[in-house]
């Protein structure tokens, strides 16, 4: 089943239960006094995080939702029982948007309920109006409706470290090395069509599907998982030692950054250059220097080569840590 990181629910409380017209009845069944109970409220909506990225795929075929409405009043002056309250589980990560008031919710926390629609009130029954110049009241009300929006919910990953750059840079590749992931791995152009997540230590890295230029305003892939680099905190910028040009390519993926949200340039960035093997150490070192002209530190490694992968390693964890 494809990656859902994007749908529209359509929510709504429950409603209040009816008031009612009942009456208190003597031995003989003669009617006596107003004893007619309110409804019972509906239920609220909330919003639950869950640590499931996947977890949005459970709504693509069924998106409508709804709380229990209150039962409504009973004779004996019994009040209605309320509705139960509704709680929808969304991914942590996840920013939830109101479509009606265009309130947003942000989900960064598992486990703590966000109310976004409230139930409604429970009617009057007819012992509410009872009063000295009314003593037998033919009055009830019904039950409110509850809240009803639709809400659109967008995913947006939160990963300590998230690499990044073109498609086929070797990004997959190292997330498994690093990670034990089992991010697919091929030599063709957007091998990774969704986001693959790994755990590294303590930590959790991202592999973003690649970009290219003219990402920020649709191509290839389209800006579609750009947001998910918003909530990453540190960048691994890789690089293809088979490029022509790696300052290019740096460039090029940092100006649709730019493009996308000037704060993703504002992100603490590893740059590093992968498939190493591919080229000679004359070329290497000419690569090296090139990148080094706006980049002070360069890491360089080969899937082939444990050192250089030990060594991203540790310089990842030095960075995260800090």
């Amino acid at each position: 089943m494809a990656f859902v990181d994007e749908v529209t629910l359509k929510i709504k409380a429950g409603s209040g239960g009816d008031g009612v017209v009942k009456w208190l009845r003597s031995r003989r069944d003669q009617k006596g006094g107003p004893a007619g109970g309110n409804g019972g409220k509906g239920g609220s909506v909330y919003l639950v995080g869950v640590r499931d990225i996947e977890y949005l795929t459970k709504y693509t075929s069924n998106p409508k939702f709804e709380a229990e409405g209150g039962v409504q009043g009973g004779a004996n002056s019994l009040e209605g029982k309320d509705g139960d309250d509704l709680y929808i589980k969304i991914p942590v990560g996840s920013l939830v948007t109101d479509l009606k008031t265009m309130d947003e919710y942000e989900i960064l926390i598992e486990n703590n309920p966000i109310k976004i629609l409230s139930g409604g009130k429970g009617g009057y029954g007819n012992e509410h109006f009872k009063g000295s110049r009314n003593v037998t009241p033919m009055e009830h009300t019904e039950g409110k409706p509850g809240e009803a929006s639709n809400f659109k919910v967008e995913l947006r990953l939160i990963a300590d470290a998230g690499f990044i750059g073109y498609p086929n840079a070797g990004k997959s590749t190292l997330l498994n090395f690093l990670t034990n992931s089992k991010a697919k791995v091929g030599n063709y152009a957007f091998t990774t069509l969704d986001p693959n997540l790994g755990a590294f230590g303590r930590y959790i890295l991202a592999d973003i599907p690649g970009l290219i230029e003219g990402a920020s305003t649709g191509k290839g892939l389209g800006d579609k998982f750009l947001k998910h680099i918003m909530r990453t905190k540190t960048l691994i910028h890789c690089i293809s030692a088979e490029r022509d040009s790696l300052l290019d390519a740096y460039n090029t993926i940092r100006a649709e950054l730019g493009a996308y949200n000037l704060e993703l340039l504002d992100k603490k960035e590893i740059v590093v250059i992968t498939k190493s093997d591919v080229v000679t150490d004359k070329v290497l070192d000419s690569q090296i220097k090139e990148l080094e002209a706006i980049k002070s530190s360069i890491l360089v490694v080969s899937v082939l080569d444990d050192d250089s992968i030990h060594m991203l390693s540790d310089y990842i964890t030095g960075e995260l840590a800090k």
